[in-house]
């Protein structure tokens, strides 16, 4: 039987076995057997059938992370998925498991600014080049590629400034150049848009955000095909990478209500927008503007939108942005995004990172908005009450 996504997420994962419809919190570090032979067994089980769920060691994970893994399998509709203590965690396994000293990696330029660091920064220390690529203008990746180019990473849409990309022809370029294919797709998760199935080779969500939901938990998840299935599974080994238990929990717990929540928040997030959109003094970051690029960009890959968007603010006066931000009553000010409550972020520079392509002038400054579970209609109020700090 084929069950809907949103019917998989609530009847996956019951525990028969202790009478419970969530799997029991098993916290291990030793995994213990019964005799020697035992160990040799549930071994050549792993070595057979890495998918299987057999672990000798609490470093590979427990039956809670196991179940967690295999409902992300689901959803994701990919060979398998690895968990990592924390999003970043899973952008430096999917790079590090397929690029060595001496490579070329292509970048796109409107990256998470921790994203940013290490492809700029600190690969240099490993003697890895990283060339960022315009998102706006793909023929800057076919120019960018060389003999030693071994990946592309994509984020989508663009940390802070909301760029949607021509996923389909990244693929294509990637697959005619044999080239690795990396995506972090936090914004929209599985449950928007499936990366792999597109052809992507790896796909990352940061689960501190949507998944979890409730602004309590850190985890970060790959998705990988099956070509690259054994360079990460390898990678994972010697990084040490693992979830705790507690945390795998929680996260499975939020992704019950993974689909009741993102449909929430796309709603609340088109309401909001379509007041901001006819605000004059700020230009809306956010798959609004049906005759716009990134709105048909958007709508060619994804199912919906989620909750996260930007504004960009033309004013020379800087202050009156900051204002603008503090002024708001029902928006909270904090890093990270996804959780029920509304979040709102001024971006400096440092936050920002070296743009190469991101064109925006002294005068304009940007602001991030998370959209959260509120009643919209309080949302406009507030912001329409901050906005007239805005000179």
């Amino acid at each position: 039987m084929n069950k809907n996504l949103k019917t998989f997420l609530k009847h996956t994962a019951k525990d028969y076995e202790n009478k419970s419809v969530n799997p029991p919190v098993v916290r291990a570090s030793t995994i213990i057997y019964r005799s020697m032979q035992e160990i040799r067994k549930a071994q050549r089980k792993q070595i057979k059938n890495p998918l299987g769920g057999y672990f000798d060691y609490g470093r590979q994970g427990s039956s809670t992370s196991f179940e967690l893994q295999k409902i992300l399998r689901n959803i994701e509709e990919c060979y398998d998925v690895f968990l990592t203590p924390t999003g970043f965690g899973s952008v430096f396994l999917a790079i590090f498991s397929v690029v060595r000293p001496g490579d070329e990696i292509i970048v796109s330029d409107p990256v998470y600014s921790p994203t940013r660091f290490l492809t700029q920064d600190f690969l240099k220390e490993f003697n890895i080049k990283t060339v960022f690529y315009n998102p706006h203008d793909l023929s800057t990746i076919k120019k960018s590629i060389s003999k030693k180019t071994k990946l592309i990473f994509v984020e989508n849409p663009g940390s802070n400034s909301f760029d949607f990309q021509d996923l389909s022809k990244i693929v294509s370029i990637a697959k005619k150049n044999k080239l690795y294919t990396a995506i972090d797709n936090t914004w929209a998760t599985p449950y928007f848009f499936k990366p792999i199935k597109l052809g992507f080779d790896m796909s990352i969500v940061s689960a501190t955000k949507y998944y979890s939901g409730h602004s309590d938990v850190m985890g970060g998840t790959l998705a990988v095909n099956k070509k690259v299935f054994k360079k990460v599974e390898r990678a994972n080994k010697v990084t040490g990478y693992r979830i705790g238990a507690d945390d795998a929990y929680l996260i499975i717990r939020g992704l019950r209500t993974l689909d009741i929540r993102l449909d929430k928040h796309e709603e609340n997030a088109k309401k909001v927008a379509g007041f901001l959109s006819r605000n004059k003094k700020v230009k809306l970051l956010y798959p609004y503007k049906k005759d716009s690029f990134n709105f048909r960009m958007w709508k060619k890959y994804y199912s919906g939108a989620s909750g996260l968007m930007g504004l960009k603010i033309k004013t020379k006066n800087k202050n009156s942005v900051i204002k603008f931000v503090n002024s708001l009553k029902l928006f909270g000010y904090g890093y990270s995004w996804g959780g029920f409550e509304s979040l709102a972020l001024h971006q400096d520079n440092k936050e920002l990172g070296d743009r190469k392509f991101l064109n925006l002038k002294k005068d304009e400054h940007l602001v991030r908005l998370h959209i959260g579970l509120e009643d919209p209609k309080d949302l406009v109020e507030d912001l329409k009450r901050s906005l007239r700090f805005i000179r």
